[in-house]
């Protein structure tokens, strides 16, 4: 079975996409990372970045870029098809993208959001991209998480059968 979404696109057609968004006057809002098991966590940190802008545009690591970001072995539990799919289908999310370096740095060059945002365990001057989308006069922002949730928390309690 193919999981298809018509708004999980490549970074050419994404942007030719995005064009009349931005010539309509809507502010991209950009966001990355792995979101191999979404959770709550995700679900709020994607919310409160789109009400930051109109059109949320997700970046989303390949499985060779997660399994580079040291994150166990057996990571990602979840392919990028399935991946982009279930976050795709989020009403938060306008577009998903995907990207196979370790950063998503190209893909934000490409992208050029107005707004980039990534959760509150990265401050701002750490933030990949936070260069270039401030020296054209965008804003970066690092918004709290939700505690109590992580992917790496949630696969260390299943693999020890732990509550």
């Amino acid at each position: 079975m193919t999981l298809f979404h018509p708004n999980v696109l490549e970074p050419d057609a994404l942007r030719k996409r995005l064009a009349p968004l931005r010539a309509a006057g809507k502010t991209v809002v950009f966001t990355n990372g792995c979101f191999d098991i979404v959770h709550p966590g995700h679900v709020d940190l994607l919310e409160r970045a789109k009400a930051e802008g109109d059109v949320l545009v997700l970046g989303l690591n390949s499985d060779a870029s997660v399994r580079r970001l040291g994150k166990g072995g057996d990571r990602p539990f979840n392919p990028y098809q399935a991946r982009a799919f279930v976050l795709a289908h989020l009403r938060s999310v306008d577009f998903v993208t995907g990207f196979d370096d370790d950063t998503p740095l190209a893909l934000i060059k490409a992208v050029r959001p107005d707004v980039l945002v990534k959760g509150g365990d990265w401050p701002v001057d750490k933030i990949v991209g936070n260069d270039v989308v401030l020296g054209y006069g965008g804003r970066v922002l690092s918004l709290p998480l939700l505690e109590g949730f992580s992917t790496t928390g949630l696969a260390e309690r299943i693999r020890c059968g732990c509550e």
